[in-house]
């Protein structure tokens, strides 16, 4: 997938990426016409042929809603136009004198099959109007299907906090140039239903934010054994369960041995799983690519004895659940780490690391990751990945079903098995967070940690180069 399909831009990235179009030769009506038509074509794709309303505010949003009115009205489709402002800017006024169609005021009540949403785009950054709120509202009432230009009027596009609440829900989003933050950030994202991208000539932004992609994972190679393959050991602690269930992930997804370090042999280890009894000792064990510490780990005295041992065997760790509760600054170990909180972790790391907790959750786990000299995935419903540097790599909407105990002890097996193939923290963070998402994809409605870990197998061979 070319790179500037990937970028997701904030409000200013994209206003220059569009000014750089402008200032190589570009005229601004030709982007508008590009944005417009593709929208009305989608407005024509998912009303089969049913009447549309298109929703027209002042600024150049309004002006691709005029285009698209043209393009509608050329394939036949039945449109009304209603101008819930007057055109405002120089693009608008011609988009709006090129449309030979009567323009209604916001009085009228169509009952259309679909409705185009064009009020405001990705530069909204306060509530909209009473009236205008009310306008889109009543709209949305009357049409069954509805489709967002660019972003869902009431949307603010770098956060993603919807700044009128009440919005309705949209079947459609088309994303105009490139995707913004908002397209993949709570609590906007559930509002947009489908997400499809216009490409209007925008190049790769050096720097830009990147949505998750389907990996190109390779199989092992003609002569490879079990410790090539790499070799990941799981530190088991007061509660071997989590450690169990994250193993067993890290089994699916591509790792070739996995060892699970305990001083007892937990109850419920399947054959498959080698249970090394020298426990911390077996850190030593120079053949050892990856480790994983945090699932059941407890947060006592002991948890903090075996979390230093981890850190200080010097090798790639995968850091998650009652771990990054103990992390500090100054704990032990320069080894890669790849550091796995959810919202309640993450503001003890926060704290733990003098950070302010403030800003975008991109900009959260940037801070974090700079700070502890990490890979951060923040996950949530609106999950992440952030490294030293700034780069952020922002994830399309998973299955609501992931959130169910056990869920991210399965994603740490993920990552911390890729770390032990890959050796790159980053690159196994986005494959790991990529194979979660597949796998409750394929589970679908009301599953189990343990079913989720069993579909692993299933999520990487779907992405099988």
């Amino acid at each position: 997938m070319p790179a500037n399909f990937r970028q997701v831009l904030d409000v200013a990235a994209m206003r220059a990426a569009e000014a750089a179009l402008i200032a190589g030769g570009t005229p601004a009506q030709a982007l508008m016409e590009t944005a417009g038509r593709a929208l009305g074509e989608w407005a024509r794709r998912l009303g089969a042929g049913r009447p549309v309303t298109v929703l027209c505010g002042p600024g150049n949003n309004g002006g691709d809603g005029y285009v698209a009115a043209r393009y509608l009205m050329d394939q036949g489709v039945s449109v009304t136009v209603i101008a819930a402002r007057q055109p405002a800017t120089m693009e608008a006024i011609a988009a709006r004198a090129l449309f030979a169609g009567e323009v209604h005021a916001p009085g009228i009540r169509p009952r259309g099959g679909v409705l185009l949403d064009c009020l405001f785009g990705s530069g909204l950054s306060r509530p909209m109007s009473d009236d205008l709120f009310s306008l889109l509202i009543s709209q949305a009432e009357l049409h069954p299907l509805r489709i967002a230009a660019d972003l869902p009027s009431g949307v603010e596009a770098d956060s993603g906090a919807v700044l009128n609440p009440g919005l309705p829900t949209f079947d459609l989003t088309v994303a105009l140039g490139a995707w913004k933050h908002a397209h993949f950030a709570m609590p906007s994202a559930p509002l947009m239903g489908a997400l499809r991208l216009v490409d209007i000539g925008v190049t790769a932004v050096p720097g830009a934010a990147r949505a998750l992609a389907k990996p190109e994972i390779k199989a092992p190679a003609a002569d490879a054994h079990k410790y090539r393959r790499g070799l990941l050991g799981v530190v088991a602690g007061a509660m071997p369960g989590a450690a169990l269930l994250a193993a067993e992930a890290a089994q699916r997804a591509g790792a070739g041995y996995v060892k699970l370090l305990s001083s007892v042999r937990p109850e419920g280890v399947p054959p498959a799983l080698v249970c090394d009894n020298a426990d911390l000792a077996a850190l030593a064990d120079k053949r050892i690519a990856a480790i994983l510490v945090g699932p059941g780990l407890g947060r006592d005295e002991n948890a903090a004895t075996r979390l230093a041992a981890a850190l200080a065997a010097g090798r790639p760790l995968v850091i998650d659940a009652d771990a990054l509760m103990l992390l500090r600054p100054d704990s032990p170990g320069k080894a890669p780490r790849v550091l796995t909180p959810h919202e309640g972790e993450m503001a003890a790391l926060e704290a733990a690391f003098g950070l302010s907790a403030t800003g975008t959750r991109s900009a959260r786990a940037v801070a974090l990751a700079e700070a502890a000299r990490a890979i951060v995935v923040f996950k949530g419903p609106d999950s992440l990945v952030a490294a030293p540097g700034g780069a952020v790599t922002v994830s399309p909407r998973a299955s609501a079903w992931l959130s169910v105990a056990g869920s991210g002890d399965v994603l740490a097996g993920i990552i911390a098995s890729r770390l032990a193939v890959l050796g790159d923290g980053l690159l196994a963070a986005e494959e790991g967070l990529w194979l979660h998402g597949e796998a409750a994809r394929r589970c679908g409605p009301a599953f189990t940690a343990g079913d989720l870990a069993a579909m692993t197998g299933h999520a990487l061979r779907a992405a099988l180069a």
